[in-house]
């Protein structure tokens, strides 16, 4: 049975305690969270063209992305963005299985190289954790177990605050820190929230969230096949199983049945028995197995990244059609993603002619038709902004001027547009109009003109 399901025969959780090894696997790891944990820390706090590296306000709904301000009206990009991420993990997935999960997920990251460290520090190896656990609640039992705690705790707190900031950014996390609580007492309220959601799973929930609340471990089931590249046991060459004699040699497989591969597997399971949902492909197993290879003399990688066919059929990994498809389709929406990012304007107008309405003979020779334009101010600051036509010759008459378009938002303007009537040789004339902010044309726009047939 897996190591979530098994419990005591009082029907408690039965706690998992993995011994930690620092095998080749884990250092490349640890390098990995070391730099996941530094951007992670510092992203709020680093300003490009002053704006933060990464930020998801949902609350005012202004979205940050390398200095790059997006708002509502840019929710097609969010959604193009969410759809490549979710091919990418799928297509990764389907060539690597659950390397996500071992190597990049946050929680692992938090789990494993944060507070299992901390844990490790303060209470011991893996033996030492279980005894401790287990024994009566002496001084050094409650020092331990307080100390840890606090620090978990601290640890929630730095998390929640950060993870705040990526919300509603680092300047406004200063302020719920530096000004009354009684005037940010919904952000104080949330960091102490946020704070609780983070202790509890890094010091309860634990292995839960990967084995039994995250369901993308249920997803790798569907998306995995024979080429798939996951971390697995060698049966052919570790069975069957046996001990070694007091020569140091055996007639049967490499798999010396010491159980250090379950010991390390921070989900409790055995990787002897073939590919499992609650493998989170963290590779503890490969190290230790590694180490145990080369005390006894024998090669590497009894345990290793292999896919089925690798094992039984001694076949390298293709890439499939599969493969393939999904890769061009993650090119073709990243490409069409990248058009859009880079062509994309801080402000954009839509002009619309108001239906139903003739045009009207003014003076001086003028003919004139009324319209509506919605101005969107993408940028993060206001604007001051006017409509000017291409041709000189062209009038622009306001009723409601758009003024001022402040950051985020829209503004409605309505004007007349006057041709001069000897410029009109057709029912309907294409008509050029420039938005103009700080003397800058930002956008052109054609909109129809209809006027009276001049011979």
């Amino acid at each position: 049975m897996n190591g979530l399901l098994e419990a005591k025969e009082d029907g408690a959780r039965k706690w998992i305690y993995p011994l930690l090894r620092k095998g080749k696997y884990y250092q490349w790891r640890s390098a990995i969270s070391y730099i996941y944990l530094i951007v992670f820390f510092t992203g709020p706090f680093i300003r490009i063209n002053g704006q933060p590296l990464l930020m998801l306000n949902v609350i005012d709904r202004q979205f940050v992305l390398l200095g790059q301000v997006f708002w509502p009206q840019d929710i097609f990009l969010f959604m193009l963005a969410s759809l490549i991420f979710v091919v990418c993990i799928v297509l990764f997935t389907i060539v690597f299985g659950r390397i996500f999960c071992g190597w990049i997920c946050p929680q692992t990251i938090f789990m494993e190289m944060v507070f299992r460290k901390v844990e490790v520090w303060i209470e011991g190896d893996a033996n030492k954790r279980k005894k401790l656990d287990a024994g009566a609640w002496t001084t050094d039992k409650i020092f331990k177990k307080t100390l840890k705690h606090i620090l978990f705790i601290i640890l929630s707190f730095l998390i929640a605050n950060t993870f705040l900031a990526y919300i509603i950014g680092s300047v406004n996390l200063i302020k719920i820190m530096t000004e009354p609580v009684n005037l940010h007492w919904v952000g104080f309220f949330s960091i102490w929230v946020f704070s609780a959601i983070f202790y509890l799973v890094y010091s309860q929930v634990r292995e839960l969230v990967c084995t039994v609340i995250c369901p993308y471990g249920r997803l790798q089931g569907v998306l995995m096949d024979e080429n798939t590249l996951v971390v697995a046991y060698n049966d052919v060459r570790g069975e069957p199983r046996g001990k070694l004699d007091k020569t140091g040699s055996s007639s049967k497989g490499d798999c010396v049945d010491c159980g250090l591969c379950i010991a390390v597997c921070p989900t409790g399971i055995d990787i002897r028995n073939g590919t499992q949902m609650e493998c989170i492909n963290c590779t503890a197993c490969i190290d230790v197995c590694d180490e145990v290879m080369d005390k006894i003399h024998k090669p590497r990688s009894l345990v290793g990244y292999y896919a089925e066919n690798m094992i039984h059929t001694k076949e390298k990994p293709s890439f499939n059609i599969r493969m393939i498809g999904y890769s061009c389709v993650i090119a073709v929406l990243m490409g069409v993603m990248s058009f859009f990012i880079f062509s994309r304007s801080d402000m954009d107008i839509t002009v619309m002619r108001s239906a139903g309405m003739l045009y009207q003979e003014q003076p001086n020779g003028y003919v004139s038709n009324i319209y509506t334009a919605d101005i969107t101010n993408k940028a993060n600051k206001d604007r001051a902004v006017i409509l000017r036509a291409e041709d000189p010759e062209i009038r622009i008459k306001y009723i409601q001027a758009p003024g001022i378009a402040g950051k985020g938002s829209d503004v409605k303007t309505v004007f007349f547009i006057l041709i001069p009537a000897r410029k009109i040789h057709s029912v309907e004339t294409d008509v050029r109009l420039q938005l103009i902010s700080g003397n800058q044309i930002i956008q052109t726009v054609t909109t129809t003109f209809v006027g009276p047939l001049n011979n």
